[in-house]
């Protein structure tokens, strides 16, 4: 049976004129120009408005149509067209993808505090006892993962730093199920954003978990520390080390003591099954970048004495980072000490340096081969940044001279792969600064060019090239040096 249609009835509405029309229209003075068409008196409507407002914004809306020369904009009298308004700019990230559409957030929302890793220009001024600043710049490691400040990563992490307390209570069985890039970037997190510093418990809790004993205490089971840090490459302590984490705490997190084994050892039920392990020899088998920068007012310096004892088991670490250090020695609180020899009689040096082998000797030897050891045990080395060690940059170029043998740090041997060498104060010039205080700078920036050129001259175009970072003295800086020469020359 066919269906039945019924055709719609389209009804078009009807047109009713403008008020301004209609009052023209109806008024006897204007009834001999009703012949004009709309157009005209569109015309006419917007040549009125554009004269009586000129807010540019309704200008550009207005004036929509293509721009007219300038002899028949004359002609006509038409107004001259205003310039296009600028196009907004569109936000894009590094990599160019588009950013999400909307204004961008809130200041509020997203500065909560501001990062040391975001520039390099927030660096310290000269301050405190002897120009010494509080604290130092510690770059971030080239080619670690660090979130993007303004990330939800960012601030998620910030936030459970500033609440570890809690965290670490409450979270202990999750932390160390959190992929590996995660955790590496909480650790960086903690040593920047927790007061305390990140102890050595807690990297046992992100990197390991927590202890057997708990585990079982909750049927929980335990991880296979055979695998879950393959892939963990990256360890940023900066800030912590010295302030609530030694370097032999770090070397006992690490590398594990191996527990001996047992005299009888058990029976296996059938000879498929496999034999029991007692755990990596490293806690970070794969890892290349490492970050043990050190605030300068930390309460327990780091000891060079420990990173030697573990620095042949970091032949895999590529990036090193010891900003902050102070000079190499191994008895570093032994400085100013004497002692009296029993053959002679006298007062005798008891460690390698004393209090004026560096100013009137010239001295270096002990730190000199201090760092030659750390050199062929860590041979790896592509990037070290010695940033904050300006006072002991000579003994990268000192010679120890020994019964006609030299020494000194190879730089085409054992660090000949070192690519990337940072020899910056860490500091800054201030506006006001003295003249003890340009002069110590300058100081800084001598012994860091010495040491481009002695590098240089050892590797004579047989290793690879190395790009020295050091400081630029200012240009105010170098006018005052001038100005007292010359006051010392007329003198």
């Amino acid at each position: 049976m066919p269906k039945k249609r019924h055709p719609t009835q389209y009804t078009k509405p009807p047109t009713t004129a403008p008020a301004s029309l209609s009052l023209s229209s109806s008024s006897p003075r204007n009834a001999d120009r009703h012949e004009r068409s709309v157009n005209e008196i569109l015309a006419n409507l917007r040549r009125s408005t554009l004269n009586s407002t000129p807010n540019p914004a309704l200008q550009s809306q207005l004036h929509t149509s293509p721009s007219v020369p300038p002899n028949l904009r004359n002609i006509l009298q038409l107004p001259e067209s205003p310039a296009p308004a600028p196009r907004r700019l569109q936000r894009r990230f590094i990599n160019g993808r588009r950013g999400p559409p909307g204004p961008p957030p809130p200041r509020s929302w997203v500065s909560l505090t501001e990062s040391r890793r975001a520039t390099c220009s927030g660096t310290d001024s000269f301050g405190g006892k002897n120009g010494v600043a509080s604290s130092l710049p510690a770059l971030p490691l080239p080619g670690a993962y660090y979130p993007e400040d303004q990330s939800l990563v960012a601030m998620t992490l910030r936030r459970m730093a500033a609440d570890w307390a809690q965290q670490r209570d409450w979270n202990r069985f999750y932390l160390y199920t959190l992929p590996s890039r995660l955790r590496t970037a909480l650790i960086a997190y903690l040593s920047e954003f927790y007061d305390a510093g990140i102890t050595a418990r807690d990297l046992r809790l992100i990197l390991i978990g927590p202890p057997n004993e708990e585990l079982e205490t909750y049927k929980v089971a335990p991880p296979d520390l055979a695998i879950i840090n393959d892939d963990v490459t990256d360890l940023d302590l900066a800030g912590s080390i010295g302030r609530s984490v030694s370097i032999k705490e770090l070397g006992d997190i690490l590398f594990p003591a191996q527990k001996p084994t047992e005299t009888e050892p058990e029976l296996l039920d059938s000879w498929d099954a496999p034999s029991p392990t007692a755990g990596p020899a490293r806690l970070l088998p794969n890892l290349t970048r490492l970050s043990l920068a050190v605030e300068p007012t930390a309460s327990k310096p780091p000891s060079w004495k420990h990173l030697l004892a573990i620095a042949s088991k970091l032949n895999t670490v590529t990036h090193l980072s010891l900003v902050g250090w102070p000079e190499p020695s191994f008895t570093p609180n032994a400085k100013h000490t004497k002692v009296i020899s029993p053959t002679t009689g006298q007062a005798v040096q008891y460690g390698g340096t004393g209090t004026y082998s560096h100013t009137l000797d010239g001295d270096w030897t002990e730190a000199t081969l201090m760092l030659r050891r750390l050199s062929g045990r860590m041979y790896s080395l592509e990037h070290l940044d010695l940033s904050g060690c300006a006072d002991w940059f000579p003994a990268l170029r000192h010679v120890v001279r020994d019964a006609g043998d030299a020494e000194c740090v190879d730089w085409a041997g054992d660090w000949g792969k070192v690519r990337t060498l940072r020899l910056t104060s860490g500091y800054a010039l201030p506006e006001d600064a003295t003249l003890a205080q340009v002069t110590r700078f300058d100081e800084w920036v001598r012994s860091a060019a010495a040491v481009e050129r002695h590098i240089g001259q050892q590797r004579g175009g047989r290793g690879k090239w190395i790009t020295v970072e050091r400081d630029v003295l200012p240009e105010r800086a170098k006018k005052m040096l001038e100005w007292e020469a010359l006051q010392q020359t007329a003198r």
